[in-house]
Parts: structure tokens; C-alpha cells; sequence
């Protein structure tokens, strides 16, 4: 996304450190019944609200995974440095929603045509991934892929990866539901940034928002 735009915030908001969690365990919360997904699908401003707005989903947090540089911060990512993808994690009540849905609205907010890159913005840190935390999300995800394969209403390959979650770094204060915090700027960088339109090429009605 527009570097410069995103470092606005800077002027009036101090960063707050950032920590991890563990991939192994991060399939489940300390009460023992919610469960986590992970993905990336470009700018993470954009990826916030559709999961948002879902029964079931308790929150959703952007930040950093997939890369080898432990609590990068967020100039570091954008520069392309850390290897990490910027990325949500949902935390999700699977008794009132299940991984199916939220493979279903990732799917309809992401361009899966491309590699690394997602809309406007350029480079490994924008790819589309699906990060998953145990063998049954790891098994779905596959099987959506490969539906979507067979019914996708665009021509080209699917490009998304599929691979195991590793730790996730939750991203500077700042940017956590930047859609509510900024809506103005938000709505100027997602028109700017070209994605309704590209989704709508893609999904046609079924295109996110």
C-alpha cells in the first residue's frame, strides 16, 4: 500500500511493541473452545472488515507472520525484509462458525490470480496465503482450493499458497481496525488501491467489501 499513507499515523499515535503466538498452539485459546485463522490477502486494513462483520468471529488482528525476523516492525515488513506477509488472525467460535465460511469470504476479498502482489501493492510482503494451524484446517483448505478450481468464474491459475502457520506478530497499534479508526483514508486508499473494482471483475456478486 501507498508507504507514505500508512506512515501518517506515526504523526500522532505511538507504536506499541508488538508479541507473538506460537503457531503450534495457536489452533486454540486458553478457555479451550475458540480457534484461530490465519490469513493474508494483501493490505491488512482491507482484510479486517469482512471477517469483522461475521457471527462467530470474536476478534480480528492485523500483523505479520510468515517470515524469519522475530517482532518485525512494520517499516521492516514493507520493505520487504522480513519475509513476512502482512495477515490477520481471527479468533472464531467454531460452534457458531465454522473454517468453511471464513475460506469462503477470504476467497471473495483476496485476487487469487497473482503472485506476490495483491491490488496496487507489490512485492512478497502483499502475497495471498492461507496459514494453517492443524491437519483439518490444512485439509479444508485444499478441498476449497480445489472446488474453486473446478467452479472459479475468472480464467488463470490460482496462485495462493497454502502452507503451516508460523508465529504471528500482531502489527504497530495504529493500524488495528484502521477501517474504524480512519475511515475517510480507508476508503480513499481502497478506491485508490483499485480493489472493489478488481474484486467485482473477479467475483462478480460475490465480491467483498
Amino acid at each position: 500500500m501507498n508507504r507514505m499513507l500508512k506512515l501518517l499515523p506515526l504523526l500522532f499515535t505511538l507504536a506499541v511493541g508488538a508479541f507473538a503466538m506460537p503457531a503450534g498452539d495457536a489452533a486454540a485459546d486458553a478457555a479451550g473452545h475458540l480457534q484461530v485463522a490465519t490469513f493474508a490477502g494483501g493490505c491488512f486494513w482491507c482484510m479486517e472488515h469482512p471477517f469483522d462483520q461475521l457471527p462467530g468471529v470474536v476478534s480480528v488482528t492485523s500483523g505479520y507472520t510468515g517470515g524469519s525476523t522475530a517482532n518485525p516492525s512494520y517499516e521492516q515488513v514493507s520493505a520487504g525484509i522480513t519475509g513476512h506477509a502482512e495477515s490477520v488472525e481471527i479468533l472464531y467460535d467454531p460452534t457458531r462458525i465454522g473454517y468453511e465460511k471464513l475460506l469462503e469470504v477470504y476467497w471473495h476479498n483476496v485476487d487469487p490470480t497473482v503472485r506476490d502482489r495483491q491490488f496496487c501493492d507489490v512485492g512478497h510482503q502483499y502475497r495471498s496465503a492461507i496459514f494453517y494451524h492443524n491437519e483439518e484446517q490444512h485439509r479444508l483448505a485444499l478441498q476449497s482450493k480445489a472446488a474453486l478450481e473446478r467452479t472459479k468464474p475468472f480464467n488463470g491459475p490460482i496462485r495462493t499458497e497454502i502452507v503451516p502457520a508460523s508465529p504471528f506478530y500482531p502489527a504497530e497499534e495504529y493500524h488495528q481496525h484502521y477501517y474504524k479508526k480512519n475511515p475517510i483514508r480507508y476508503r480513499y486508499y481502497r478506491t485508490g488501491c483499485g480493489r472493489d473494482h478488481r474484486l467485482k471483475e473477479l467475483w462478480g456478486n460475490a465480491a467483498g467489501h
